[in-house]
Parts: structure tokens; C-alpha cells; sequence
């Protein structure tokens, strides 16, 4: 009898994959199933369910749960453009979400650090969602400590690198302290879709979002390429890198930002970078219209596993004029 129906516990093996109602069954990151054995997967998803870091709209801790919703219709297909099934090339397993003390700041960024170690020293790749950006920080610095300073990729209507004094707890100074503890490897790291204004740039490469708009994706692809080389790559998405048109449920909406397809676009360029991590974070269901920023987010990390798969031999199979 074929089976069917909550693939999150109910399935074997990480690669098996059934029917399911999209709008039905427990929830999962693409139905996969919910486990804390490292032992035998390839990329691990999990939730950072925390947003006390924020400075204006709060709401990002339901993001990881948002997302996972919005993932089910495409569980339902083949990936597309690629065309082929993801969880043929990983066993990718959804680990749930960290348990994190709003109450006991003093320990976030060790508890998400300690989090991804265990991780990350299970040869594991991570794909993990916010949270607002403050939990980008710890992960970014357990992943330094395992590949050494990172390339970092980040999509942000914002810079994130405000005055930062090594220990306060906020969504807006977190890769200053980064790039002082020397996490991030500067030279190699790209920001992209700013339209926020700081008077030093850190040393990053900033493609704003007016430059994107003028030069396009292949310009925009070629400098981060150029800049990356073969660096180890943790892309940090913070979705109002966004313009609030294509993503309205986050905290910090900013005017003028990236559209949907320009992100996605920049994303499948990447299959030549040395892909180490993704977080995606900043998604706010309470400010979410029609569940738009949460599809979103999990194409966006659907798109991310796709771009990985290839570099690890999945055939694309490509109909029509894609």
C-alpha cells in the first residue's frame, strides 16, 4: 500500500518522499523529516526562533514556523528550473528549532553557537531560519570556527555594521563585531541590495540596490564571483533586502529594495561559489499579506539546496524556453 501523508514523522529514510496535502499534515521545511540524528545527514534545517534583538517591528521568532508552512507546495514537484528532486542527491532531515531563552540574554549567542558547532562538527551543512539578524552572528561564528573566516554574502536593505561594543545584543551592529573578531574574511565578502547610509563600509563590497537595478544580475553575479573566489561562502538573507512590494512581513521595510525574481536569480548564479551556509531571517508573519515574504523565503532556500545539488553532479532538466 503506498503510503501517504506526514512524511515529518512518518518516514525512514531522509530521502524517501510521498504524496501529501498542501494544505494539510505536520509541518516540516519541504515535508522532510524531523530528527536530531546527525549520523546520517547531509544538510540540516533548522529554526532560531528568537527576534529580542530588534529595533523597530518585532514578530521575526514565527518566522521559522512561517516558513516551513509556506515550503509545502513545493515539496509537491520538482524543483524548478532545475528539474530534478533534491532529496535524491541529500538526506536533508528538519531538526526543529533551537530552544532559546528570551529571558537569559547572556546565553543566545553561546546556545546558537553551541547549536551549529554540534552541528557543523557533524559534517553537516546548515540551512536555518530567524529569527531576526542578531542570530546571524553565532553562526557566522561557529561556522569561522570550523572553515575559517567566511566569504560572506549578505542580502540586506541595511549594512549591519552600526557601532558595536562586543557584547550588546543588536540586529544592526552584529558584523561589525564579526569583522573585528575577524570571522569575516572582508576582501571576499559582498553586501547587496543596500539603500541604508553609514559612513564607513567596513571594507565590503557594496552593490546597492539602485546600483542592481542599473547594472542587472549577470554585473551584480560577476563581482561577487570575482570577489569570492573559491572562500568559503555563508550567505546571510535578511528578506527587507527586499522591497516591502515582494516582502512586507519583516521588521525594517525599506523602500526601493530588490523584487523576487532578482534574488532568485542572484541565488542560482551562485553554483560556482564555495557554498558553506544560508539563513534566512527576518521574516515577521504578524506584518505578512497573503503569506507573500514566507513563499518567498522558503523558494529562496529551496533554490539554495538546488544550486548545492548541482555541485554535487544533479542533472538539470530543463523544458522549454527557461
Amino acid at each position: 500500500m503506498t503510503k501517504k501523508g506526514d512524511q515529518a514523522f512518518r518516514v525512514e529514510s531522509s530521502n524517501q518522499k510521498w504524496n501529501e496535502m498542501t494544505y494539510g499534515g505536520a509541518i516540516s521545511f519541504l515535508r522532510r523529516r524531523y530528527s536530531r540524528d546527525l549520523s546520517n545527514a547531509d544538510i540540516v534545517i533548522s529554526g532560531l526562533p528568537y527576534d529580542a534583538a530588534t529595533t523597530n517591528r518585532p514578530g521575526a521568532r514565527f518566522g521559522p514556523r512561517a516558513i516551513r508552512e509556506a515550503s509545502t507546495q513545493l515539496a509537491e514537484l520538482k524543483s524548478f528550473p532545475f528539474g530534478f528532486e533534491v532529496t535524491e542527491i541529500f538526506k536533508i532531515i528538519d531538526w526543529g528549532d533551537c530552544f532559546i531563552s528570551p529571558h537569559k540574554p547572556a546565553t543566545i549567542v553561546s546556545t546558537i553557537t553551541n547549536h551549529a558547532s554540534n552541528i557543523l562538527n557533524n559534517n553537516c551543512k546548515m540551512l536555518t531560519f530567524g529569527g531576526d539578524h542578531f542570530v546571524s552572528y553565532p553562526l557566522i561564528k561557529a561556522h569561522a570556527e570550523k572553515y575559517g573566516p567566511i566569504s560572506l554574502l549578505q542580502f540586506d536593505a541595511h549594512c549591519d555594521t552600526w557601532e558595536d561594543d562586543g557584547y550588546v545584543i543588536d540586529h544592526g551592529t552584529m558584523f561589525a563585531r564579526a569583522v573585528n573578531e575577524g570571522l569575516i574574511d572582508i576582501n571576499s565578502s559582498t553586501q547587496i541590495g543596500l539603500r541604508t547610509f553609514n559612513d564607513d563600509d567596513f571594507g565590503f563590497e557594496i552593490l546597492s540596490a539602485p546600483w542592481v537595478h542599473k547594472n542587472g544580475i549577470q554585473k551584480s553575479l560577476e563581482i561577487i564571483k570575482k570577489r569570492a573566489k573559491n572562500k568559503p561562502m555563508y550567505i546571510s538573507f535578511d528578506v527587507d533586502g527586499l522591497d516591502p512590494a515582494f516582502a512586507p512581513g519583516t521588521g525594517t521595510p525599506v523602500s526601493g529594495g530588490l523584487a523576487s525574481w532578482q534574488a532568485l536569480e542572484l541565488i542560482r548564479g551562485l553554483d560556482e561559489c564555495n557554498l558553506i551556509g544560508l539563513d534566512i531571517v527576518e521574516v515577521s508573519p504578524p506584518y505578512d499579506h497573503a503569506e507573500i515574504t514566507s513563499i518567498l523565503a522558503a523558494t529562496i532556500a529551496y533554490d539554495w539546496l538546488c544550486v548545492l545539488a548541482k555541485k554535487y553532479g544533479a542533472k538539470e532538466n530543463k523544458i522549454g524556453r527557461i
